[in-house]
Parts: C-alpha cells; structure tokens; sequence
C-alpha cells in the first residue's frame, strides 16, 4: 500500500512540475539575461542588414550600448513587420525598436520616451517633373505595408491625405522599402512615401543626385515621434531601459550615436 502511495505522489509531484512549466513566458524580466529585440531588418538606417550579412543600424546600436550597461546579452530578432504585435504579446521579442511610431498607438503598448523626431515625404526621381504632392495625381505610389505614410494616407480624420490617396492612380504596398525603392528605379512607380530618415538613407545609396524629396512642409504627409515599445504593461522593463538611455544621453553617448548615423537633427530625447 506504502508503495502505491509513493507512487501516486511522485506522479502528482511530476504533473505539478509538468503543469508549473506550461505557462506562457514571463517577459517583464529577461530569460537567461538575454534583451532580444525584434525590428525589421530593411529599414535603414535604424535596422537594416549591412553587405556583410549583418544587422546594424542606429537602433540597434542604441540597444546594444543599453545592454552594455546592464550586462545583458542583445539578441537581434529580425521579424515581420505584419506580425510584430504577435512576436510581442507571445514574448518572443521583448520590444519593438526600429523606427517604430508611438502615435496613434498610444494606448497599445508601454512606450519608452519619444527619441527621434520623425516626418513622412514623398520621394521621386530628380527629372520626373513632380515637385509638389498635388502632382502625383494620376501617378503611382509605392508605400510599406503597415507603416507610418501608409497609416498617414489612411487617416480618416486628415481630409487632405484622403484626397491626396484617392488622387493616385494606384498605391502599391511592399513588404520592404528596398524594393520599392528598386521599382521606383526601374520606372514601375512614380514616387515612394517614406520616413525621412529612411528616405535620406535610400537617396543616399544611389547614384548622386538621381533621385530627392519632395521639399517644403507643405509637401510632408504627416509628422510623428519614434519610441520603443514594450508590452502593454511591462513598465518595469521599460524603465530599466529608459534610465538607460537617459544616462546616454547625459553623457554624450546617445549623441554621438546619432550623428554616427546622420540623424543628430532628428534626436528629440533630452531636449
């Protein structure tokens, strides 16, 4: 009888254990110390993958001085921009850092402070005649899915934009600015609609002069701020993180960063 008690408590103790391990993962600490980050690996200049097959960028780089001072270790996540809201609340990434818009999505996540000032522009060839919005009517526009100029052209509550969107003849989404920039040089499309720290970044990389953004406030769809998102009410990372990057800034290092990657009159964190 003692036996078949014993038996019945070692199963009881193993289902426990069993049932103890099955739970979703605990994201507001780090596993194995291990901060993964998870970004879209075609957005330069804040993530992107280099000619040599790594993933760099301005927050990347950021996030890596931010492991840095708190010993942990950086994993980079590349990852679906579509599923990014997935990756989160699963908690396979613990935050969303790449150029990613706080407004509007206020509500949605735990947000860092806003660190970069950002703008959406229309980008074009240099000798296609377009030079203000209102030319693109009747032309074709390539945007990202799921991004900032797309949410900006699909703004219910900014009549322009709505007028602008239904003026083109046709607004392709891509899965990547990369090729829309590569559809934009072969004629496929006429103009991109782009964050301006990208958008300098692509015009830079090709042929000087060759392409440029459509100049003057007027001609901007939308402005905006950049903040790292955290999962709804994971303030205790978030805070770590922010007192982080506060120290950078304090101390130069945020600077210095920035203008590593050209965006030093993009940085609003600290002013």
């Amino acid at each position: 009888m003692w036996m078949k008690r014993l038996i019945a408590a070692t199963a009881a103790i193993a289902m426990l254990s069993a049932f103890g391990g099955c739970g979703s993962k605990d994201k507001d600490t780090l596993s194995d110390n291990q901060f993964v980050v998870g970004f879209d690996a075609a957005f330069p200049p804040y993530g992107y993958q280099d000619d040599n097959g790594e993933y760099v960028g301005f927050d990347l780089d950021l996030a890596k001085e931010v492991c840095d001072r708190n010993d942990w270790e950086l994993v980079k996540m590349p990852i679906d921009w579509d599923s990014k809201d997935m990756e989160l609340s699963t908690g396979a990434i613990d935050c969303i850092w790449n150029g990613f818009t706080m407004n509007g999505r206020e509500d949605d996540y735990t947000w860092s402070d806003p660190y970069i000032d950002n703008s959406q522009v229309f980008v074009v060839a240099a000798d296609s005649g377009i030079e203000n919005k209102s030319d693109l009517a009747g032309k074709v526009v390539a945007v990202q899915k799921d991004s900032s100029a797309l949410a900006a052209l699909n703004d219910e509550e900014n009549k322009d934009n709505i007028a602008l969107r239904d003026s083109f003849s046709q607004l392709i989404e891509y899965a990547d600015y990369n090729t829309a920039f590569m559809d934009l040089e072969q004629g496929a499309v006429e103009a991109v609609a782009i964050d301006i720290g990208v958008a300098q970044y692509q015009i830079d990389k090709r042929e000087e002069g060759a392409y440029v953004m459509l100049a003057g406030d007027d001609n901007k769809l939308a402005s905006e701020q950049y903040a790292v998102g955290f999962k709804k009410g994971n303030e205790e990372l978030r805070d770590t993180v922010q007192d982080t990057l506060d120290e950078m800034v304090k101390d130069g290092t945020f600077a210095e960063i920035a203008e590593k990657w050209g965006l030093t009159d993009s940085v609003c964190l600290g002013k």
